[in-house]
């Protein structure tokens, strides 16, 4: 039997998608649209608005409008903190039909859409997380250090106009990451989801518009980087970028933002290691969550899935057998089949690139465990490829360099500890990384020394309240915490003479 979704398009209220700009949805000026084909079947599912430049200039100008003169910015502390708790509630209650929209953008599974760190719960605590901040995060006051009788203050205050661009492999989670600490800051803020996951974006903004965020406030532009992108990136009018994708793009956000100074923050991927000592509590354990970073849900195609596993020489043959039972157990189709386990490939140009990576492997002399392969019959009109597991990977090779944003893991044999740390170190990457030892203070010398972003001990997870983002070229920035909350501020100085005139 073909493999289908169309049929889930009534249930779950999936329409053509409009632009949302000034409290109102419509179409492009130009009326172009994107055709979206689903990945596990190659089917149009629908159609939504791309958004050219005088639409993303509508929308900034709104944005812009709405934080000039709007009622977001000075609205008083707990009326925000209420519309923020409520969008909670709103994605809460709504979580069913946007993982239902979810695997019709993205073919991600419902049954890892239910997997907390790229679940709507997830996203629904992480407004929650900065509603808190809202009335908590102010600034000092400070002594005179010199002068006549003064007082020295100082206040957060809201960048401005937020271009909030979000990827396609997690969109809930990246939503709620960019949105939430920029309207509890007080920004205003032009959403661009990614091509490939835009109706489930467009369901969170009217979930969010719903929940009490003014006109103005929020607005979405949809459409591919070019030209809605780029559009967006280069307005003189956004304030700050915050960008979670391909570090290629990152590195233009950067090149657009010197023109007028825009604040930037990025998360840009990864080639994070797993490191497996012979002393780790459960070796089996370590090489299956390894490896289920790297095949379920999304496929690999997440920026922190541990691709590189440096594993020691006396253990390495009990993980790879770990991983391949894991790398056996993972199921392919339709993504409202909750037998099914991993998403395909997003498009066929990541196909293609996955299926180069994995020749290149081969070529340059890593030996092929499992997988390398697509599979045929109903999935072969979908982007599926088999969970590739490479043993003997020479650090230097490009399978353990590059990121190949798949379900490939690469495993490395090491010695000694030292020589764990500095292959681990040895990438352009830094966001994050695993430790599988028993041993603490061995656990806290390595994560200590690790050149990551974030290090799991026995296991990783990201949560709502703690900074996530990456060292060197894996991005600048934090998203999560009182970190997040800062980066939508600026901080201001007041110095105010207290003399009988001012008093």
């Amino acid at each position: 039997m073909t493999l289908t979704v169309r049929s889930h398009r009534e249930s779950v209220g999936l329409t053509d998608g409009l632009l949302y700009i000034d409290g109102k949805w419509r179409a492009s000026r130009d009326e172009e649209t994107w055709s979206h084909y689903h990945p596990a079947t190659g089917e149009q599912i629908g159609e939504f608005a791309v958004a050219g430049g005088s639409d993303v200039d509508d929308a900034v100008q709104a944005a812009r409008t709405a934080f000039d003169e709007g009622p977001w910015p000075g609205m008083r502390a707990g009326q925000r903190i209420q519309i923020l708790h409520r969008s909670a509630e709103l994605l809460r209650e709504h979580a069913d039909q946007l993982r239902g929209l979810q695997a019709m953008d993205n073919g991600v599974p419902l049954s890892f859409a239910a997997v907390y760190a790229t679940s709507v719960g997830a996203a629904a605590d992480v407004f929650d997380h900065h509603a808190g901040w809202v009335d908590k995060l102010g600034g000092q006051t400070l002594p005179a250090y010199q002068g006549g009788e003064h007082l020295a203050m100082t206040f957060r205050e809201p960048v401005g106009v937020v271009a909030a661009i979000l990827p396609w492999n997690a969109p809930f989670l990246l939503f709620a990451q960019k949105l939430a600490p920029a309207l509890a800051a007080g920004c205003t803020v032009v959403v661009k989801p990614s091509e490939y996951a835009t109706f489930s974006v467009l369901r969170m903004v009217e979930l969010l518009v719903e929940a009490g965020v003014p006109g103005g406030a929020v607005n979405v532009v949809t459409g591919p980087g070019k030209p809605t992108g780029e559009a967006l990136i280069t307005h003189p009018g956004v304030d700050k970028v915050s960008f979670t994708g391909s570090r290629a793009v990152g590195k233009r956000i950067v090149e657009a933002s010197a023109d007028t100074l825009k604040r930037v923050s990025l998360e840009l991927g990864g080639k994070s290691p797993t490191i497996v000592f012979p002393d780790a509590p459960d070796v089996g354990m370590a090489g299956m969550t390894t490896m289920g970073t790297v095949t379920m849900g999304v496929s690999g195609q997440a920026c922190v899935a541990h691709t590189r596993a440096l594993v020691h020489r006396d253990v390495y043959d009990q993980f790879l057998a770990s991983a391949q039972m894991m790398a056996d157990a993972i199921t392919y189709g339709d993504p409202f089949d909750a037998a099914v386990l991993a998403s395909p490939l997003i498009n066929e140009r990541q196909l293609d690139r996955v299926l180069g990576y994995i020749e290149t492997g081969q070529r340059e002399g890593a030996r092929l465990v499992t997988g390398g392969d697509r599979p045929d019959g109903d999935l072969s009109s979908g982007h599926f490829v088999r969970p590739t597991i490479f043993a003997d990977v020479d650090n230097g090779m490009s399978i353990a360099r590059e990121e190949i944003f798949g379900p490939v893991l690469s495993v490395v044999p090491f010695t000694d500890e030292d020589e764990a740390i500095r292959l681990a170190n040895d990438t352009e990457y830094g966001l994050g990384a695993g430790v599988y030892t028993s041993d603490a203070r061995r656990a806290f010398k390595v994560s200590r020394k690790l050149r990551a972003g974030t290090i799991g001990v026995n296991g990783f997870q990201v949560e709502p309240h703690v900074p996530f983002g990456g060292f060197k070229q894996s991005g600048i920035g934090r998203e999560g915490g009182r970190s997040a909350f800062e980066a939508y501020t600026e901080l201001k100085t007041v110095l105010l003479p207290l003399t009988d005139e001012i008093m």
